[in-house]
C-alpha cells in the first residue's frame, strides 16, 4: 500500500514558494501549528520563531485574544466592499492609530499589504502634484533599498537581483548614500544637489532600518536632516514603517526618533499582529487636501477588492491594545537590553564584523570568502545549522539577524544566543555541512 505523502511531499507537488529557487530548495518545512514565539512541524518538532516570521509577529503565534477578536467579528461582518460602505472596525483602527502616530498624519487609507502600503503613498505623492499643475516627477530613495515588489515599489528599490528583469519597465529613481553617522554630510549634500536641480516630488526611506538591505542601520539626526531639507524645497517624505513599526526600533514608530515628521506613512507587518493581511498609509491633511476637489478627475483612483477588511481591522485592534500594555513595553526594553549585552560578547569577535542594534532588532555579519550577497551559500549553511537546533531564522546572505517577537522567554533567547556562539566558535567549514 502506498503510504500517503505528507505535508511537505504535497506541497512539492503543487507549490511554488516566494523568494525560492525551487529546483534548489524544493521542500519546505511543514508546519502544523504555533504557540508563543514557538512553530511546530508535522513531526512535532518545535522551533523558536527568532525572525517573527518575516517581521510580522508582535506577540506570538496563535494569541488566545487575537484569536477571541478575530471569531467575534467573523461571526458579526466578514467583509463588505469599503468603496461608499464603512464599519466600526475600520473607523476605530484609523481613529486609534492617529492617536499613536506622528501628531501630523491626519488621514488613512487602507489596502492589505506592505509593497501596495508604498505603491499607494508614491502614487498619492505623484498626483497631488499633478492636482495642483505642478511638474515633480522626480522620486529620490536611498542606496539598498527595498520597499516592495510591486513596480512603483521596486522603481523606488536599490536595482539589484529582485528587480534585474524589469528594471527597462520601472520609472527612473535618484538614489543617494545612506545618511549612517559617518556618512550624514555626503548623504544630505547629494540630496540638497538633487533638490537643486530637479523638480523633486519625494523623498522615500526605511527609517532607521534598511531590512532587505541586510539590516542596515542609520543615524536618526542624519536622517532627520534628509527629512527637513526635502520639506525645505517643498518635496513630500514618505516613511516606509512597514518592518519598522509597532515597536521595532524601540520606540512605537521609527519616526518618533526624528523631530522632523514626514509627509506619509506606510504600515502593513505588524499591525495585526502577524494574522492576517492589512495595510494602511497614512497622510497629512495637505495631501488630502490636494484630492479634495469638485474635479472629479482629481479623486485618487486606487482600491483592493478586501481594502480594510473588518476581520483584519478587529486583529489590528487587539494587537494594538496588547502592544500599549506596560508589559508589553516591558517585554520590548528586557529584549532591548539582552540584545545590548549580548551585541557586546560577541563585539570583537574574529568570525563578526558590523554587529548592530536598533531597538529589538539584532544584526551582525559573519566573514566568509563567499561574500555578504543575498545569493551567498553562507545563507543555506547557516540556515539550517540552526534549523537543525530548533531555530528559525532566514539569513540574508552571511548576515544573521534576529528580531524576535516580544514574547519570546529569557530561557529561549538564550537558547539562540547561546547556538550563536556555537555556530561562531567553530573552526571549520566541514561542521557547518547542511542537514
Amino acid at each position: 500500500m502506498t503510504p500517503t505523502p505528507n505535508i511537505s511531499q504535497r506541497d512539492t507537488a503543487h507549490i511554488w514558494h516566494p523568494y525560492t529557487p525551487m529546483k534548489l530548495r524544493p521542500n519546505a518545512l511543514a508546519i502544523v501549528r504555533g504557540e508563543g514565539a514557538l512553530l511546530f512541524d508535522e513531526q512535532g518538532q518545535s522551533y523558536i520563531d527568532a525572525v517573527s516570521s518575516w517581521w510580522v509577529n508582535l506577540h506570538g503565534h496563535a494569541h488566545p485574544a487575537i484569536a477571541e477578536s478575530i471569531y467575534k467579528q467573523a461571526s458579526t461582518l466578514a467583509h463588505c466592499m469599503f468603496a461608499g460602505l464603512t464599519h466600526e472596525p475600520a473607523v476605530e483602527l484609523a481613529e486609534r492609530l492617529l492617536e499613536v502616530l506622528p501628531r501630523n498624519m491626519c488621514k488613512v487609507f487602507y489596502s492589505d499589504n506592505g509593497s501596495c502600503a508604498t505603491e499607494i503613498a508614491i502614487k498619492m505623492a505623484l498626483q497631488a502634484f499633478h492636482n495642483q499643475q505642478q511638474t515633480r516627477r522626480t522620486i529620490v530613495a536611498l542606496e539598498g533599498s527595498y520597499h516592495g515588489d510591486t513596480f512603483g515599489a521596486m522603481a523606488t528599490s536599490a536595482r539589484g537581483l529582485f528587480t534585474k528583469p524589469f528594471n527597462d519597465k520601472l520609472f527612473e529613481v535618484v538614489f543617494i548614500p545612506v545618511p549612517t553617522r559617518d556618512n550624514a554630510q555626503k548623504s544630505l549634500d547629494a540630496l540638497t544637489q538633487i533638490l537643486a536641480q530637479q523638480e523633486v516630488a519625494a523623498l522615500i526611506v526605511e527609517p532607521l532600518v534598511q531590512g532587505a538591505a541586510g539590516m542596515q542601520m542609520h543615524d536618526a539626526q542624519a536622517l532627520n536632516a534628509l527629512f527637513k531639507a526635502a520639506h525645505a524645497h517643498g518635496a513630500y517624505v514618505i516613511a516606509d514603517e512597514v518592518m519598522t513599526g509597532f515597536g521595532r526600533t524601540g520606540t512605537l514608530f521609527a519616526c518618533d526618533q526624528l523631530s522632523e515628521s514626514p509627509d506619509f506613512i506606510c504600515l502593513s507587518k505588524g499591525l495585526t499582529g502577524g494574522t492576517l493581511p492589512l495595510a494602511i498609509t497614512t497622510c497629512t491633511q495637505s495631501v488630502f487636501d490636494a484630492f479634495y476637489s469638485d474635479d472629479l478627475t482629481h479623486a485618487f483612483y486606487h482600491g483592493h477588492s478586501y481594502t480594510a477588511n473588518p476581520i483584519a481591522c478587529a486583529a489590528a485592534l487587539t494587537s494594538l491594545d496588547l502592544l500599549l500594555t506596560p508589559e508589553c513595553e516591558q517585554q520590548r526594553a528586557s529584549l532591548a537590553r539582552a540584545h545590548a549585552h549580548f551585541a557586546q560578547r560577541i563585539d570583537s569577535h574574529p568570525r563578526v564584523e558590523n554587529v548592530r542594534q536598533c531597538g529589538t532588532i539584532l544584526a551582525l555579519t559573519i566573514r566568509t570568502v563567499a561574500g555578504n550577497t543575498y545569493l551567498s551559500s553562507e545563507r543555506d549553511r547557516i540556515y539550517h545549522y540552526f534549523l537543525s537546533r530548533g531555530i528559525l531564522l532566514r539569513p540574508i546572505g552571511s548576515v544573521l539577524y534576529l528580531i524576535p517577537p516580544y514574547c519570546i522567554t529569557e530561557n529561549q533567547l538564550k537558547h539562540v544566543y547561546e547556538c550563536i556562539l556555537d555556530f561562531l566558535h567553530h573552526d571549520s567549514t566541514a561542521d557547518l555541512a547542511i542537514v
